[in-house]
């Protein structure tokens, strides 16, 4: 009977030390650097940012031009998170560039095997001071 009683301690404590051992935490999808199809920008991306974009007053009066450069993520459903400055100028211009992205309406997923996936996108975003008399704040092409 002793032996009974500690035969079934030990059935009870292996499955209870089974339970513990088990991973019980989830697993976040992987974030793919490049995929089969490459997440993209419902419409004009370069088209939206200059209509968005707001010349940074500082970096107005300072004469600040540059790119900042942006990482972010376009998940499994289009939306974007985790924006990250890579490249900045400074004079406001990299919280101006995070804004117009977060801002951005949902993106068409990226695809691996068939199916959406999260991937990093990095976008250069051109400032550049207009040198003409049109009142236009930025161009965002580079040019």
């Amino acid at each position: 009977m002793n032996s009974f009683k500690l035969l079934l301690v030990c059935v009870f404590t292996c499955m209870s030390l089974s339970v513990l051992a088990q991973d019980t935490t989830k697993h976040q999808p992987a974030i793919f650097t490049y995929v089969e199809q490459m997440p993209s920008f419902p419409g004009d991306m370069y088209a939206y940012i200059g209509q968005n974009i707001r010349y940074p007053e500082l970096a107005r009066k300072n004469n600040i031009e540059g790119r900042v450069i942006l990482n972010f993520v376009v998940n499994e459903e289009g939306l974007i998170s985790d924006v990250k400055v890579i490249r900045g100028i400074g004079g406001g211009c990299e919280e101006e560039a995070v804004r117009v992205v977060e801002g951005m309406p949902k993106w068409r997923p990226g695809k691996q095997n068939k199916k959406p996936v999260s991937v990093y996108f990095t976008l250069p975003i051109a400032f550049k001071l207009d040198t003409g008399n049109s009142p236009a704040s930025s161009t965002s092409d580079g040019k």
